[in-house]
C-alpha cells in the first residue's frame, strides 16, 4: 500500500467496536503501514518516488526487451555469416578441387600427347629408314643386274668365237669386195 486510506478501510474501521476485537487489529495494521517500510505521512510522499520507480523500471523493461532483440538480431546474423562463410569455403574447396583435377587431366593429356609423339617420331625414322633401305636395295639390285647382263654378254660372245668389238669411228666398215 501507498499509504492513504481507502473508503474501505474506513468501512471496516466503523463497522468494528472501536478499536475492539478485529478493529483493534485493522488501527494496528494501518499505523504500521503509516509509519512503517517507507509508507508514512510525515514528510514521506512516495507517490512521486513510486510513479517514477515504475517509469523507471518500464523504461528498463523495454531497454532489456531492445537489448535482447539486439543480441538475438546479432546472433542470427553471425548465424548467417556463419552459414556464408562455410558456404564459400565449400565452394572454395569445390573450385580448387575442379581445378586440381583440371590440372591432373592436362598433365595426363601432355603425357599421352608426349608418348604419341615418342610414337610417331619413332615410325617416322623407321619409316625414313625403310624408305632409304630399299632405295639402296633398288641400287644393289640394279647394280647385280648390270653384272648379270655383262656376264651373259660375255659368256654369249665367247660362245661365238673370236670376237673383236668395232670401235667406232664414225665411217662404215670396209667390205670385201661385193
Amino acid at each position: 500500500m501507498d499509504g492513504n486510506l481507502t473508503t474501505g478501510d474506513l468501512a471496516l474501521m466503523r463497522d468494528n467496536d472501536n478499536f475492539g476485537g478485529n478493529g483493534f487489529f485493522w488501527v494496528f495494521a494501518l499505523l504500521i503501514l503509516m509509519f512503517g517500510g517507507n509508507g508514512g505521512w510525515f514528510g514521506n510522499n512516495n507517490n512521486q518516488a513510486l510513479s517514477d520507480q515504475m517509469s523507471q523500471g518500464f523504461t528498463n523493461q523495454q531497454l532489456q526487451g531492445i537489448a535482447l532483440s539486439s543480441a538475438n538480431n546479432n546472433y542470427e546474423t553471425a548465424q548467417l555469416i556463419n552459414q556464408q562463410t562455410n558456404a564459400l569455403m565449400q565452394q572454395n574447396n569445390t573450385n580448387l578441387i575442379n581445378a586440381i583435377q583440371g590440372f591432373n587431366n592436362i598433365n595426363i593429356s601432355l603425357q599421352n600427347l608426349m608418348a604419341k609423339m615418342d610414337t610417331c617420331c619413332c615410325d617416322i625414322k623407321t619409316t625414313m629408314l625403310q624408305n632409304r633401305y630399299e632405295d639402296e636395295r633398288a641400287k644393289v639390285v640394279s647394280l647385280q643386274n648390270d653384272i648379270s647382263n655383262y656376264n651373259q654378254s660375255q659368256y654369249i660372245l665367247g660362245q661365238m668365237g673370236r670376237y673383236v668389238a668395232w670401235a667406232g669411228t664414225g665411217s662404215p666398215a670396209a667390205g670385201t669386195g661385193t
